[in-house]
């Protein structure tokens, strides 16, 4: 059996202003064909001999995974939570420790990021079928041939080939080169793009990292041991994890393995790793062009540009990428758009919020949008999913005025509890303990109006939550127990 780990933690930065640190391109949908995550997810389908997947992810996305696993009909998938990110290598054992436990250590793995693009997915679907065939004792990665001297990617040499194409024994890792290395990894022939995927046994991964990286191995089996089971979350223990070195599989293992062949990959591969690689990936007009949204051009080639939320216009413009949210604009040349991670650090320190979260801020029970915000009013549109409900909470710096727009709001007040329908209304004073519910069929949504000398998001103290965000505090009242609120 094969089965699919998914790697679901990056943070997608160079996509920046779409892709946010609460919400990175992986969740993001840049092709109109469903999220990049959902996609990694549908071409599995065409390979044959797998079992159920495993998604490792940051514990702050787990809700989003768990969502969009759902929505791909995912059921039996597991999910892997780190509390802090430490890279491919140690996320990619405790993925072979779980599948060691439940299915054992000669089962393969096909290690795969979640934020990748394929316009040739039946060919992936093929080359994977040739690897787990091909696979004994080595650690398999996939190598695409390169179409371009490109900078931004690593690369692998490997022997040339003798007779039939099959996985063949590499030779070096090459780090990221300047123009000239990568025009002559180019012209030499036996250089490929690293694609950051993967295939091997799960023992074969456990063994060579103990021997090349025992720390990472030892802490890693030290918070498995500590691993917690809620539901389809597998949390491994936080303090054992914490201690774990963080390094990649390549710098880990793969480099320093006698065990690594590749395996050519020619799907029309693409990691989106910046807006000028999702350009090339995308299709393009006659002018070059891609467009998305309300964007109208004119004298404009070569362009990038998507419009989320206005009209967006673009006259006499060549090589460029233009990127409209709702609270952020980016103008670039296509040259410059490998900086975008360095904006993104200076507006990071400045403690702006641009970088971490949309105005569209999504939430296990639904979500909300910041419509205004001042000094000590804010304004949000929230929109609650049927059948789901906000924690049961208290602030104490601010009052809160909920309007309702549509469906119907279960509300708990200190000791009362009552129903709202459309256009009704009910303040909640500062430190009063409440709790609100979509009882009906349709989503719930209310305007709240928030007032206060603080407006922060960390005002929130939880006392019930349904989705495991907090521990029950000892004596904690249970609001609306009685009358089936989800708690």
């Amino acid at each position: 059996m094969l089965i699919p780990v998914i790697l679901c933690g990056g943070s997608g930065t160079r996509l920046w202003p779409l892709s946010r640190q609460l919400y990175p391109k992986q969740f993001l949908q840049l092709n109109g064909a469903g999220s990049l995550l959902q996609q990694t997810l549908e071409r599995l389908r065409t390979v044959p001999d797998h079992g159920p997947c495993i998604v490792v992810c940051n514990e702050a996305h787990r809700f989003l995974v768990a969502e969009q696993l759902q929505a791909c009909g995912e059921e039996e998938a597991l999910i892997l939570l780190e509390e802090q990110g430490r890279n491919t290598a140690p996320a990619v054992a405790l993925a072979a420790l779980l599948i060691r436990e439940q299915y054992g250590d000669e089962t393969g793995m096909l290690v795969l990021p979640s934020d990748h693009l394929f316009r040739r997915p039946q060919a992936f679907a093929e080359s994977v079928a040739q690897a787990y065939a091909a696979v004994q004792d080595q650690l398999l990665t996939f190598g695409v041939p390169p179409t371009r001297p490109e900078t931004g990617y690593g690369y692998i040499r490997a022997e040339a080939a003798a007779g039939a194409q099959g996985p063949r024994p590499v030779l070096e890792f090459a780090e990221k080169p300047d123009l000239e290395r990568a025009e002559r990894f180019l012209a030499a022939g036996d250089y490929y793009w690293n694609s950051g995927m993967f295939l091997f046994r799960a023992g074969v991964y456990r063994a060579e990292l103990h021997h090349h990286a025992p720390a990472i191995a030892e802490a890693c089996e030290a918070a498995y041991t500590g691993m917690v089971h809620d539901g389809r979350f597998r949390r491994p223990g936080a303090e054992a994890f914490a201690r774990c070195p963080a390094d990649s599989i390549d710098y880990a293992v793969m480099e320093k393995t006698d065990r690594a062949v590749m395996l050519p990959l020619d799907a029309g591969w693409s990691d989106i790793g910046c807006w000028r690689a999702l350009h090339e990936a995308l299709p393009r007009d006659g002018q070059g062009n891609v467009l998305q949204g309300d964007v109208l051009s004119e004298d404009t080639r070569n362009c990038y540009i998507r419009s989320e939320h206005r009209l967006v216009v673009s006259l006499g413009l060549d090589d460029h990428v233009i990127v409209e949210t709702a609270d952020a604009v980016l103008v670039a040349h296509r040259d410059r758009v490998q900086d975008i991670r360095g904006v993104v650090d200076g507006l990071r320190k400045k403690g702006r919020e641009e970088p971490l979260v949309h105005r569209q801020v999504h939430r296990p029970w639904g979500g909300y949008e910041t419509l205004v915000s001042s000094q000590r009013f804010q304004v949000k549109r929230l929109t609650v999913a049927p059948g789901a409900s906000l924690s049961l909470q208290m602030h104490h710096h601010r009052a809160e005025h909920w309007t309702v727009v549509r469906g119907t709001a279960r509300v708990w007040r200190g000791e009362e509890e009552f129903l709202l329908s459309e256009d009704q209304s009910v303040y909640i004073p500062i430190g009063a303990l409440h709790r609100l519910e979509n009882p009906g069929r349709i989503p719930l949504e209310l305007v709240e109006v928030q007032t206060g000398a603080y407006l922060g998001e960390d005002d929130i103290v939880r006392f019930e939550d349904s989705y495991g965000r907090i521990p029950l505090p000892a004596g904690a009242p249970a609001a609306g127990a009685a009358s089936g609120a989800v708690s």
